[in-house]
């Protein structure tokens, strides 16, 4: 057989072809022009004008059911030489890398003209997410991602949105974009048209973009006012949360703008009109209203009478007998109370309320009932070092001090004959309603020993009394039953050698002059003193004077005997 193998013309061919194929090897990796020869539920067949055509999978083509709605035979298509020679022989063509060659250009271009390109948000990745930019992968950090954080970012993925390339690397296959800078520029055109036309008063539309505890941050398209909680409506709002809700639209009024600060006031309420221009009218002073309890403090509860309207019913006009106890114990939050307008003052945006007043005062309805000077018989609820609180009708107390519980005995030795819980009989003395107290006592339900007693007793006259007590200060004396007296300490002699309470003993029978007799006091002020001065000059009137050769105390002794000797005749 004829060897053939380094004929020139074998060689020729063999060169031929080398040279072919190292000319194919350079269009690996390069996107090239195909001619679709074939279209079936898995693949498309793709004629590139090389050794072989290539299968593409259907997929790369369209995400729809049917291929044929997309691509067909005879169409022109962009594909990327994988390879020239698969496993099956064919060369290895895709299209999606053809898509992202086509994109890579695309986005250079772009990225050298800092021009804006389209993507969509895959998903969330470390630091940031994935962005598909027509078939390229980029990333896109989260600081890149708003102006402001977005606690919920599931609203923007998948969706359109413009991005601006800040860092591209082909070789590495890396992109970084921002949606952040476009954000800027859009809101820094929006934000310079916004402020100049801007105006107090304007109404405007706008996003609730931040809830804090204090008030709304509202995007007004390209700048934020905030909404303060107090203007967001005329009732009282405990939190903005309980009103706005996030990315929620809202038509606002511009209530303040600083054009150097650009910090801008918004409200809401201002565009209902104020409720309180009618208050006067609408809840004139003693009127009776039904309202609902919003809050409730120390010194009282704010009761609600309509949106926008708040009265304060103060812990004194909230009850008739409940006195210093906290407004919580009366009434609680969200209950339908039923007061009576006290006080308007619409200038100052306040409605003193009553609930008490809806009800019978017990006080009047005690004094109208109970008549000064009459008899009550109640039961003793509490014992005190001043006096005793009977119950009485209408659950109200009154007080019987400790002297007015017996004429005789001290008042201390009174009280311990009465104990808490034990009926009680007592004479109504005075009632005032305005003061709300009621005063009773226990011995005005019989006469004053006193005042009987006095009658038998004058004035400068002398009188027979026995002692009852001895102290620093003098004596006391008991002149008949029921009536007191009293010796002061400078009254017991004329001789200030002889003012000593000590040289008397109890039960000793004395006599004094009466000097006064105080009948509020319920004592008899008597004087041994002034006796004994009257003695002495009725003594000097009748047995003479010293001129008489007579000496004071002849004169004296002499008056005594005879005073002795009358009361022994008397006796």
């Amino acid at each position: 057989m004829t060897d053939t193998k380094n004929t020139p013309q074998n060689e020729s061919f063999e060169d031929l072809l080398n040279e072919v194929f190292a000319d194919n090897k350079t269009l690996v990796g390069s996107v090239l022009k195909g001619t679709v020869v074939n279209v079936d539920k898995d693949f498309v067949t793709v004629d590139v004008g090389l050794k072989s055509e290539g299968k593409i999978p259907s997929r790369e083509f369209t995400l729809s059911h049917n291929i044929h709605d997309e691509i067909k035979k005879g169409d022109q298509v962009d594909v990327y030489l994988e390879r020239l020679e698969g496993g099956d022989g064919e060369i290895v063509l895709s299209r999606d890398k053809a898509r992202r060659e086509e994109s890579w250009t695309l986005l250079e271009q772009a990225y050298e003209k800092k021009e804006k390109v389209k993507g969509h948000i895959l998903g969330r990745v470390k630091g940031g997410f994935t962005v598909d930019l027509s078939g390229a992968t980029a990333f896109l950090p989260t600081s890149q991602m708003d102006v402001r954080p977005i606690k919920d970012p599931s609203a923007l993925m998948n969706e359109p949105q413009p991005f601006i390339i800040l860092k591209m690397d082909r070789k590495r296959g890396n992109i970084v974009v921002s949606r952040r800078a476009i954000l800027e520029e859009t809101h820094a055109e929006a934000k310079m048209e916004l402020i100049s036309n801007l105006k107090e008063g304007q109404v405007l539309n706008g996003i609730v973009k931040n809830i804090t505890d204090y008030g709304a941050f509202i995007d007004l398209g390209g700048i934020d006012g905030l909404l303060h909680v107090t203007d967001l409506s005329w009732k009282r709002v405990n939190h903005p949360s309980k009103i706005l809700q996030l990315g929620q639209t809202i038509k606002v009024q511009v209530i303040r703008f600083n054009s150097e600060t650009q910090r801008i006031s918004l409200g809401v309420k201002q565009l209902e009109e104020d409720p309180w221009l009618h208050a006067v009218a609408k809840y004139p002073v003693g009127k009776k209203l039904t309202g609902r309890v919003t809050n409730i403090t120390d010194y009282g509860a704010f009761i609600e009478l309509e949106d926008g309207i708040e009265g304060l019913a103060h812990v004194s006009e909230m009850s008739w007998i409940k006195k210093n106890v906290h407004p919580g114990k009366i009434v609680s939050t969200s209950q339908e109370v039923d007061v009576v307008v006290l006080d308007v003052e619409p200038e100052k945006r306040r409605i003193s309320l009553g609930i008490k007043q809806c009800y019978d005062n017990p006080w009047e309805s005690f004094a109208q009932n109970h008549q000064e000077g009459s008899e009550i018989t109640g039961e003793i609820k509490n014992i005190t070092e001043f006096g005793l609180f009977v119950g009485l009708p209408g659950e109200i107390d009154g007080m019987i001090h400790l002297s007015d519980l017996s004429w005789d005995e001290a008042a201390e030795e009174a009280a311990k004959k009465y104990h808490k819980g034990d009926q009680v009989t007592a004479k109504v003395l005075e009632v005032d309603v305005e003061k709300e107290r009621i005063t009773l006592g226990v011995k005005q339900l019989s006469h004053d020993p006193f005042d009987q007693g006095i009658q038998n007793f004058k004035k400068d006259m002398v009188v027979t009394c026995k002692v009852t007590a001895v102290n620093d200060s003098g004596i006391e004396v008991s002149l008949a039953e029921g009536v007191k007296g009293f010796i002061r300490k400078q009254e017991l002699s004329r001789d200030r050698s002889e003012q000593r309470p000590t040289q008397f003993a109890v039960d000793e029978k004395i006599d004094a002059k009466i000097v006064t007799i105080d009948k509020s006091a319920r004592r008899i002020n008597l004087s041994i003193k002034a006796k004994e001065l009257d003695e002495e000059k009725e003594a000097m009137a009748q047995f003479g004077s010293t001129d008489s050769g007579a000496s004071l105390g002849d004169i004296l002794g002499e008056a005594m005997n005879k005073a002795k000797q009358e009361k022994e005749n008397k006796d």
